[in-house]
């Protein structure tokens, strides 16, 4: 096997292919397992090399704004914070993925699920929709295009019937990403002694998903 084919077979989940199954896609790079393929971007699993962006991203006081304003001041904190979602993979076979613009390779935050294992509004053991990009790239759409693929695989890969998210009640912009991609705000209610709306999305009530 030479030194291209070395690395894994990825699954690709490719939107184009909108009733079709997955595509298996002989994509070899260097190990790193995309998820979702959309227009512009690669929704990869979050990498050890990803600290210097993840740092980034979460030293901005402006991304922490809705986050309980507690941006990180080092980059060992961004390196713990990819480890504990590396260890979320292993445990729960899902966690935070990287998003990367498909034009320039860039990394530039995060979208995708994390499995909720403790009581949160009187759910528990569910699939909470979140997304996260550096500043930089705000305004263009991106966390509504991730937003949509991951709706998706969370409805035909993960057959979930109901997803979740959860934003701040002040955070208007993430709340329009929301329910713009077909989430329903059901209710307000304390996260962190914080006000935050719950939205859920359920794939009966919406066969176009």
């Amino acid at each position: 096997m030479s030194s291209r084919q070395s690395g894994r077979l990825l699954t690709l989940f490719n939107l184009n292919t909108y009733f079709s199954a997955p595509r298996v896609v002989p994509l070899y790079i260097n190990y790193m397992q995309i998820f979702i393929e959309t227009e512009r971007l690669f929704i990869r699993e979050l990498l050890p090399t990803d600290d210097t962006g993840m740092f980034e991203l979460d030293a901005d006081p402006e991304v922490h704004r809705y986050l309980g304003n507690t941006p990180v001041k080092t980059i060992e904190q961004s390196r713990e914070t990819i480890a504990m979602v590396r260890q979320q993979y292993l445990d729960n076979g899902i966690g935070r993925w990287a998003m990367v613009e498909k034009a320039t390779g860039n990394f530039m935050g995060w979208t995708g699920f994390k499995l909720i294992r403790d009581t949160v509004n009187n759910h528990t053991d569910f699939y909470d929709l979140g997304y996260r990009i550096i500043r930089r790239y705000w305004g263009k759409g991106y966390a509504t295009e991730s937003a949509i693929a991951c709706r998706d695989y969370g409805f035909r890969q993960l057959d979930q019937p109901t997803l979740y998210a959860m934003t701040n009640v002040e955070n208007k912009n993430s709340k329009k990403v929301l329910e713009k991609v077909g989430f329903i705000c059901k209710e307000t209610f304390l996260n962190k002694d914080l006000p935050h709306f719950w939205f859920e999305v359920n794939r009966e009530a919406n066969k176009k998903y």
